[in-house]
Parts: structure tokens; sequence; C-alpha cells
């Protein structure tokens, strides 16, 4: 396959076509972003950053040794391996995009979740490679034995595994996560695991990969849990030699993350405490609206995290997921994304983001449940 082959075989994401085309007055429910205010240490850090009358560079392609400490610091690394450990980027996508870039090759086969985030395939096929998918279990949990069956598809490059997931909000065990690095090793699959949504929870802080092994590559950034999408700041830990060529790959794509962004993110980072109390505050907040509204839009349950309610569509809809989202954005001005956008196992699904206003969430659930409840 060529590259203009791939390029052109892509399509926008349904997430944000979905917004598209959508009535002035519509409320948005689709984009997760956290809606409260940029916390206050990073502020103060991109303050500092103003004031200073001295030149402002690009910064280290390896992010500045401020932001590495802290990463190193958050994933408990010892200090002598953080340099090669630490890949800092201009976002989680930028670190899968040049790990998938770095690892997979046109042809291979990348393992993605199925409901999940659309970027994994898009960045397969990106790579030339094909996007396999594996079922989630109940509750959108990672099953162990269906992602193994998966590993003997054919040439297994990568598999990506996404924990609380996007868009179920489904967890994973500290068994199963072992299972799957332990099966990823034996097929010669370098594992990513996406753990962006792991600081949003409302229980238990759920498991990490790291917490199970020192193989893979654990990918975050403080877009989520710091409440900070538009500092676009991620980072990549891992085993040094996965992180290398990908770290090539990065330099190449954007000389590195603004250095502005990286200062703040490491002021979120050190004041963690404080910063994901608020986090926490912020989502039980906007929970408890939407475990209060209307009967037939109610989450079914609590996800292990993430902020994001997945919600099945009336039965009379589950056969035309993406038609129903349509209708109830030109007909209720509310715009969500059908679960159709994660994988085909979404179909029958809606997935609606509980992280912004909380006055604006009610509205639009309000709005969204006569729909629910009348063909």
């Amino acid at each position: 396959m060529s590259t203009a082959t791939r390029v052109t075989s892509l399509s926008p994401s349904l997430i944000r076509a979905m917004s598209v085309g959508a009535p002035p007055e519509a409320i948005d429910l689709g984009l997760g972003v956290p809606g409260w205010a940029l916390p206050e240490p990073a502020r103060a850090a991109l303050a500092r950053c103003a004031d200073r009358d001295e030149p402002l560079g690009y910064g280290p392609n390896g992010g500045v040794p401020e932001l590495v400490a802290a990463v190193g610091d958050y994933h408990l690394l010892a200090n002598a391996d953080r340099a090669d450990q630490v890949m800092v980027t201009a976002g989680s996508q930028a670190a899968l995009t040049a790990l998938f870039l770095a690892h997979v090759s046109p042809g291979q086969i990348v393992l993605v979740p199925d409901p999940g985030f659309p970027a994994y395939a898009t960045l397969a096929r990106l790579a030339g490679a094909l996007p396999v998918p594996y079922r989630l279990g109940a509750q959108g949990a990672l099953d162990p034995a269906v992602f193994t069956a998966a590993l003997d598809t054919g040439d297994v490059a990568l598999a990506v595994i996404n924990h609380p997931g996007n868009p179920t909000g489904g967890g994973a065990s500290l068994d199963a996560l072992a299972a799957v690095a332990s099966a990823s090793r034996a097929a010669g699959a370098v594992l990513v695991s996406d753990e962006v949504y792991r600081e949003v929870h409302l229980g238990p802080r759920p498991a990490s990969l790291r917490d199970v092994t020192d193989s893979g590559v654990v990918v975050s950034s403080v877009s989520k849990g710091w409440a900070a999408p538009g500092l676009r700041v991620g980072w990549a830990v891992g085993d040094p030699a996965l992180l290398q060529p990908a770290r090539l790959v990065h330099n190449a794509m954007t000389t590195s993350a603004a250095q502005t962004s990286q200062l703040a993110a490491t002021a979120l980072l050190r004041a963690s405490d404080q910063v994901l109390r608020q986090t926490r505050r912020e989502l039980i907040t906007r929970w408890s609206v939407a475990q209060t509204g209307p009967a037939a839009v109610r989450p079914v349950g609590t996800p292990a995290g993430g902020f994001y309610a997945w919600i099945p569509v009336p039965q009379w809809a589950a056969h035309d997921t993406t038609g129903f989202c349509l209708r109830v954005r030109d007909e209720g001005s509310v715009v969500v994304v059908p679960g159709t956008a994660f994988g085909a196992a979404g179909e029958g699904f809606v997935r609606v983001s509980c992280g912004g206003d909380p006055k604006l969430l009610a509205q639009g659930l309000a709005r969204m449940a006569p729909f629910w409840e009348a063909p």
C-alpha cells in the first residue's frame, strides 16, 4: 500500500463530524473534554513564562528536564532510568502516532479494542497496517482470553489496550493486565496501554500496566485528569528500546512539545494531589447530574473511569444508531456520538460526554429523553 493510498483511505472522525451541521442552539455532549477552568498551578506557570524577558526556544527534543523528572516521579521510575524511559510528546495522540509509525510496517496487523477510540484504527491504516478489532467484555472490561485469541490472527506488530476505556469506561484488573502483557511478549507484539483516563475516576484508582510489568509502553497526558487538553502535552513511558525509534518519529513530526506547555504540565504534575482532588470533585458533580436525570437516559452503571455515559438506544432504533443520533441532533438540538464511531460493537449505543458544564448536561439529557420514549 502506497503512502498516498494510506492517506486517502482515511476519513474524518465521526466524533467531531457529528457537530458539523448541528443547529446553532445545540448542546454539545459529544467531545470528551473537561469543562472546568485550567487549574491554578498551570495558570501560574504560564504567567511566569510570559514574564520572562528572554528568548523562547524550542526546548530539547526529549522534553524539558523538569517535566521528564515529574513524569518519572508520577510513574515511580528510578532516577537513573528516567531520561531513557520517558518520551515527552505533543499530547498522547502524538505519542501514539510515533509508536505506530516506529513499530508497525505495511501489511502487518494492529489489534484495537471494539468498541474503542477510533484513532487507533486510523493510525494503523496510516502505517499501512490492518486494524483488527477484539471485543471487550462485560461493561467494556478488558477480556484477556479474547485478547490472547486475537494475537493468533496473523503478523501482529502492535496491540492497544485502553483502560479506563473510551467510550465504555470499562477497566482492567491486575490479573487481566498481567495476562495480556505475557501474551503480547510471547507473540512478539508491542503492547501499548493508553491510560489517559486513569486519574478520572469515581471509585478506586484504576490499575496501570506498570503495576504488573515493565514491558510494553504506557501512554498518558495532562489532557483529562489534569484538565489541560489545550496544553497538548503527553508522554510515553516504557522500555527504552521501544521508545528510541518512536523519539525519532516524534522529532520529525513536531520537534518537541511547546516549551511553555511543558512547564505548565510540570506544575500540574507537581501539584497532582491538589489538581486531581479537584478533578474528582468536578466529576462527582457531573456524574450526579447524569444519575439523577431522566430515567430513559441515565447511565446503566458507574464506569471504572472517564466521563462518558454509554447509553443503549431504544430498541426500535438499534439497527441505525447513527441515524438515530442525527435525529437527536437535528430535532432535539443535542450532539451525542453514535456507538458505531467506536467500532461494530458500538451499534445500539450512544456516547454522552458528562465532562462539560453541568447545567448544559442537565438540559441536554432533558432534551434527549423524549427520543428514547417514542419512535
